[in-house]
């Protein structure tokens, strides 16, 4: 597993919802569910709609309804995307589960299916930068602005894509420890959520 491979499946996806650019369009995942590029797929198909979400909910002007409904269908995505995050992670678990662990090893500060959620969202945020850069109803100065930061993510980019192959390449030798904690959000349960359960609590 390559951060180059992770990149150019998060692009296709990203080019693929961009091509329709609805937000209420059926994914069509062109790999079998059970290759992990299945995963990266439906990984950046969720953090492109949710980008365009959070883009709806800032109109100054939306009905307050409306903006309730799409802040309920955030919360979906988020937990969304946290789901597909730890599924990636668990693929990596299988992947390193017999690889034996040296003395020394220690433990990253992130597992390898969070580092590739910061890559997802860079890959994101590089495409749309870059239709700031090619935009012609805007000053030079908007361009020049947006053409430098984008210069910054993609040095970002190639930074994040070799530390990920460097924890991929530590962990395959044992000189890591592949651990994982799930995020065990409380706010999205029922039962955890004070809100709702004092709500639901019998007279």
């Amino acid at each position: 597993m390559k951060a180059s491979l992770c990149k150019t499946i998060f692009e296709e996806s990203i080019d693929d919802y961009h091509r329709i650019d609805d937000i209420d369009e059926t994914i069509k995942n062109p790999y079998p569910e059970e290759n992990i590029e299945h995963l990266l797929y439906l990984k950046a198909w969720i953090d492109t709609i949710q980008w365009h979400l959070e883009d709806l909910i800032r109109d100054p002007e939306i009905d307050p309804r409306a903006g309730m409904r799409l802040k309920q269908r955030i919360d979906y995505s988020n937990q969304y995307r946290t789901d597909v995050v730890e599924k990636i992670d668990d693929w990596f678990l299988v992947l390193f589960k017999n690889v034996t662990l040296l003395p020394q090893a220690g433990i990253n500060t992130e597992s390898p299916a969070w580092v590739l959620d910061r890559l997802s969202i860079l890959c994101l945020k590089i495409y749309h930068i870059r239709e700031q850069v090619g935009r012609k109803d805007v000053s030079n100065t908007h361009r020049e602005t947006h053409s430098e930061k984008l210069q910054i993510l993609l040095e970002q980019q190639q930074d994040l894509m070799k530390s990920f192959d460097i924890l991929i390449d530590e962990l395959t030798k044992g000189n890591k420890i592949m651990k994982v904690y799930r995020q065990m959000k409380l706010y999205n349960n029922p039962e955890t959520n004070p809100v709702i359960y004092k709500k639901n609590k019998p007279e």
